[in-house]
C-alpha cells in the first residue's frame, strides 16, 4: 500500500465561523486572520494505492463553479487536483474509487466537472465508483436550512445519474485495509477514513478536526449542526487516538498535514507533526 497527499490549492474562511465561541485573541495566535477577519486553510486530500484500486479521499473545490462563487472564498495557492495528480503520474481515468468523507462543496466540487463543450456536467473520475454513507447522501439531497448552501447539486446528482454512486458498506470497509468512523457532529453521518499501513493506522479527519487549532473538543466551528456532539465525538476519539497512536491527517490545516495526539496537563495537545512522508514510508 502506498499513500500520497494531495494538495487542490487554498481557500479563506471567517475565522470566527471556523472557531465558533473561541475568542478571536486565542484562536488567532494559531490561524492569523487578515484585515477581513479570514484564514487561510488547506484543502488537502488522500491518493491511496491499494493492490489494484487506486482510491482518492474527497477532490476539493474543484472548477466548475461562477467567478462570482470562487470570488468569496479567496482561492489561493499554487497546487490543484489536476496538477498534484499529474506529479503523482496519475491521469484522472486511472483513480478506481472516490471516497467522500461528506457532500460539502469544498470536499467533493472536485467529483463533477464541465464536458469540452461546457453545456453538461461529466465525471472527473469516469472510471471510479464515488462512496458516500447513504444518511449523508439523503442528508445532502433534502438539505436543512442552515447547511443548504454547502450542498451544490452540480456536485452530486451528476454522481447518481451516471450510475457511479455506491453507498459505504453497513460495516463501513471499503478494501480490508481502509475502514472508518461515522461522525453526526458537523454534519449527518460524515465518514471519516481509517486506513491501516502495515502496524500503523492513519485517520483522514475530514471536518472533525480540520486543523491543529481544532484539537480541543471544545474548538468547535460555527457550521456544525450539532456543537455537543462534536465534543463528545473529538473526546472519545482522542482518548482512542492516544491509546492507539494513531496517525491523523489534517484536511484542512494550511501547513502540518500528519500529527499525533497525547493527553497533557491541559488536556489533548498536538505531539509529533509533519509531512505524511515523515511517519509513511
Amino acid at each position: 500500500m502506498r499513500l500520497k497527499t494531495i494538495h487542490t490549492g487554498n481557500f479563506m474562511l471567517d475565522g470566527g465561523a471556523m472557531f465558533g465561541t473561541v475568542p478571536k485573541s486565542i484562536w488567532q495566535k494559531i490561524n492569523p486572520a487578515d484585515d477581513k477577519n479570514l484564514c487561510n486553510w488547506s484543502m488537502r486530500c488522500l491518493l491511496i494505492e491499494d493492490g489494484n484500486r487506486l482510491i482518492l479521499i474527497d477532490n476539493g473545490m474543484g472548477e466548475k463553479q461562477s467567478e462570482k462563487f470562487f470570488g468569496y472564498y479567496y482561492l489561493n495557492g499554487i497546487h490543484s487536483l489536476k496538477k498534484s495528480l499529474n506529479e503523482a503520474s496519475v491521469d484522472f481515468s486511472d483513480i478506481t474509487d472516490v471516497v467522500l468523507t461528506h457532500l460539502h462543496f469544498d470536499h467533493c466540487g472536485g467529483s463533477v466537472k464541465w464536458n469540452t463543450m461546457k453545456d453538461d456536467y461529466e465525471l472527473t473520475f469516469p472510471n471510479a465508483n464515488y462512496w458516500v454513507h447513504e444518511s449523508h447522501w439523503d442528508h445532502a439531497i433534502n438539505p436543512n436550512p442552515r447547511e443548504k448552501a454547502s450542498f451544490l447539486k452540480e456536485n452530486m446528482l451528476p454522481i447518481q445519474e451516471s450510475g457511479h454512486l455506491k453507498f459505504i458498506p453497513e460495516n463501513l470497509q471499503i478494501t480490508d485495509n481502509i475502514s472508518g468512523i461515522l461522525a453526526q457532529g458537523h454534519t449527518e453521518s460524515m465518514f471519516c477514513p481509517k486506513i491501516s499501513i502495515g502496524d500503523q493506522t492513519l485517520v483522514f479527519m475530514a471536518d472533525m478536526i480540520p486543523s491543529i487549532g481544532h484539537i480541543k473538543p471544545n474548538y468547535v466551528m460555527g457550521y456544525d449542526i450539532r456543537p455537543l456532539e462534536t465534543m463528545k465525538e473529538r473526546e472519545s476519539f482522542l482518548k482512542e487516538a492516544v491509546s492507539n497512536e494513531y496517525l491523523l491527517f489534517f484536511e484542512h490545516d494550511l501547513s502540518i498535514e500528519c500529527g499525533t495526539v497525547v493527553l497533557g496537563e491541559r488536556g489533548y495537545k498536538l505531539h509529533e507533526s509533519g509531512n505524511l512522508k515523515d511517519f509513511v514510508k
